[in-house]
């Protein structure tokens, strides 16, 4: 099963003809998710071949219209183009009143189910779950009320080893309980081990998205040993009195999250465009996070 985040914008506050606005697409078990949406998202979608009628969940993390101003014009678009499925849009108090603002002063009215779900930026919560993924919520710090968002696989049931369990003379209507990792009496007594008849599920995959943010040790145990983690990295170090201004963070600052969260990969974004090469932040990241890499539209990371 896929599990991939597309970098359709990697830019901060203002796009450029270089970086987009924020806007990161996943796909994780083909469960389809928007976090955010800048200014030019839907002409970004189609750049990179992302099929804009495919995303049923949109997680907005903040109002600052470098990721939520192209909002209004996605799902005006996907209006035009006939959508009749559902979709569910998760973000900060407010959000559902301006989009909702802005569609009736233009006439414009959605005629597919369109869910707002309002998040609390102050603590983690399950925002939603089926059967093969969830999404949760990380609470961040920045000027407003902002969210970063934890998307990851559920875990898997065991895997039962066909002749083991053959031996062990159990009906088939044991096997869902062993493959979730229970034993089984059976009627003279003898214990039938889980352990013994399967083998461990496959490592569930995760992601976390965190942006914009202050330097937040507190978000560590949300991401422990998170697969991907994209940090935003607005600044480097010299910069380190205006990222506390203005509630960014450096490129060691992500780094250490990374490290202090056991990550397997760091992605780091959200770039002021006052850098003209992404060198001095690679190579500040690394120093302390060697796995890292700089995001640039278009990137594609497949989570394995």
């Amino acid at each position: 099963m896929r599990f991939e985040v597309t970098i359709l914008g990697s830019g901060a506050a203002v796009p450029t003809l270089e970086r987009g606005a924020t806007s990161h697409y996943v796909n994780c078990n083909e469960r389809h998710i928007l976090i955010d949406c800048g200014e030019g998202t839907q002409l970004q979608m189609r750049r990179f071949k992302v099929k804009l009628q495919k995303i049923s969940h949109i997680c907005i993390s903040h109002l600052h219209g470098d990721h939520f101003f192209g909002l209004v014009g996605y799902l005006s678009t996907m209006q035009l183009l006939g959508r009749n499925e559902g979709l569910t849009i998760y973000g900060p108090k407010g959000l559902e009143d301006i989009i909702k603002n802005q569609l009736e002063i233009g006439g414009a009215k959605l005629d597919f189910n369109t869910q707002f779900v309002e998040v609390d930026s102050k603590i983690s919560s399950l925002l939603f779950e089926d059967k093969l993924i969830e999404i949760h919520s990380i609470p961040l710090k920045h000027k407003v009320p902002t969210t970063g968002f934890l998307i990851k696989e559920k875990a898997k049931d065991r895997n039962l080893l066909k002749d083991e369990f053959d031996k062990t003379g159990l009906s088939i209507a044991y096997i869902p309980k062993l493959r979730q990792g229970k034993d089984v009496e059976k009627e003279d007594g003898t214990i039938v081990r889980s352990e013994d008849v399967t083998l461990p599920p496959k490592k569930t995959r995760s992601y976390a998205f965190c942006s914009d943010t202050a330097y937040k040790e507190d978000i560590v145990p949300l991401i422990k040993d998170v697969d991907l983690l994209y940090h935003e990295a607005t600044f480097t170090k010299e910069k380190i009195e205006r990222a506390k201004s203005t509630k960014h963070s450096t490129a060691e600052q992500a780094a250490t999250i990374a490290k202090m969260a056991a990550a397997r990969k760091l992605i780091i974004g959200h770039l002021s465009a006052r850098y003209k090469t992404t060198e001095k932040h690679l190579n500040e990241a690394k120093a302390v996070f060697d796995n890292t890499e700089v995001v640039e539209d278009g990137n594609i990371f497949r989570i394995y």
